[in-house]
């Protein structure tokens, strides 16, 4: 089962060693433990699946396996560390990876007992359990670290008692919040916390980060990173559901534009309403989006987009957007046709048919 915290068809960020693209971050957190300016709260930041949770247990790894430095001693004060990895046969490592590290304390959404179902949640009793765990014996040099994924997550009782912790922290307590939106959190949990911002990913980078994942990109790294916009995670979701193919079928299915073929739509509707096809079907809109999108901005840009994501597209999407006024057109129906799927996918209208309707919507946009 995958977890609350996990990307579906990737490994759980606990067991992925390394953090690619994000040298800055990673940096950053290193100077302040170097100069004793370790804050005793983080806020990794960034859009989703560019590695933030994945820098969030290797910042908990390196805290945990390297003890703190009490004074130079004899011979001086040991040499500033670079990186954040830890030896995987370090027994903290190990320890984390069997989920069997006394200091550490991770933090998701968790099972309702009464219901038997996940939460939508972090509940405030998620949070407040932090309070026995502080008072546990000191282990590893006493430190104690907490993941919290997401903090978005978190419901206004569980911010609040978090907030109270922040405000009082514990002695050798680091918590690390990991926020996708950190706008939606309370002022003065972000005031509370140093803030380490991540990007996303280059090309070279996302090859990287989906061969540590287990997935071969194939020589489609650099359509991977353009249609995934940098983020390992969706690079993995289109990865392991055909992402990349349903794109490329749907580029064609606009290059015939005015003429609609009906057959390739249809075709591509019943795939999305195959049973177990939900995840299909909803990167299929995911994708239906991200081609009017790049069909706006190729309009309002002028210009053809860095990377062609399928071959074809690039002229396909110039033709079909050639200014500015195109461009609005695409928009428009871009925020129409997103709105007709929410809503019958909420009222749970026939898969296949709203997937047509929308289709046949974009195929009679007019944009000259």
């Amino acid at each position: 089962m995958t977890a609350p915290d996990q990307i579906e068809g990737a490994p759980h960020p606990r067991d992925t060693p390394q953090v690619f693209g994000q040298a800055t971050a990673e940096q950053g957190f290193l100077d302040a433990y170097a100069t004793g300016r370790l804050h005793h709260a983080w806020l990794l930041t960034g859009p989703r699946g560019v590695g933030k949770a994945t820098l969030a247990w290797a910042i908990a790894r390196f805290l945990l396996a390297t003890p703190p430095q009490e004074d130079e001693g004899l011979f001086g004060a040991p040499p500033a560390p670079t990186t954040l990895a830890i030896d995987p046969e370090h027994p903290v490592a190990r320890r984390i990876a069997a989920g069997a590290e006394p200091g550490l304390k991770h933090i998701t959404r968790s099972e309702n007992e009464k219901t038997g179902r996940m939460r939508d949640v972090i509940a405030v009793d998620d949070i407040r359990g932090l309070s026995s765990f502080f008072q546990l014996s000191a282990t590893e040099g006493g430190r104690r670290v907490v993941i919290v994924d997401a903090a978005d997550e978190m419901n206004p009782q569980a911010a609040n008692a978090l907030l109270k912790m922040l405000e009082e922290p514990p002695a050798r307590a680091t918590l690390i919040l990991i926020s996708h939106q950190p706008s939606g959190l309370l002022p003065t949990i972000r005031s509370r916390c140093r803030v380490l911002r991540l990007g996303t990913l280059q090309p070279e980078d996302m090859e990287k980060a989906l061969t540590q994942a287990g997935i071969d990109p194939a020589g489609h790294g650099p359509a991977l990173a353009e249609l995934s916009g940098g983020s390992v995670g969706a690079a993995v979701r289109l990865s392991n559901f055909d992402g990349l193919k349903t794109y490329a079928e749907l580029v064609q299915l606009i290059i015939a534009l005015p003429q609609f073929d009906r057959a390739r739509a249809l075709k591509l509707a019943e795939a999305a309403a195959a049973r177990g096809a939900e995840t299909k079907r909803d990167l299929l809109f995911v994708l239906l989006d991200l081609l009017m999108s790049r069909l706006a901005r190729a309009g309002a840009t002028g210009l053809p987009p860095t990377v062609e994501a399928t071959p074809g597209e690039a002229a396909t999407l110039m033709r079909l957007s050639p200014d500015p006024a195109a461009a609005r057109a695409w928009a428009e129906i871009a925020q129409e046709t997103s709105a007709r799927a929410r809503h019958g996918l909420a009222v749970n209208l026939d898969p296949a048919a709203l997937v047509l309707d929308t289709l046949i919507k974009i195929s009679q946009t007019r944009v000259a």
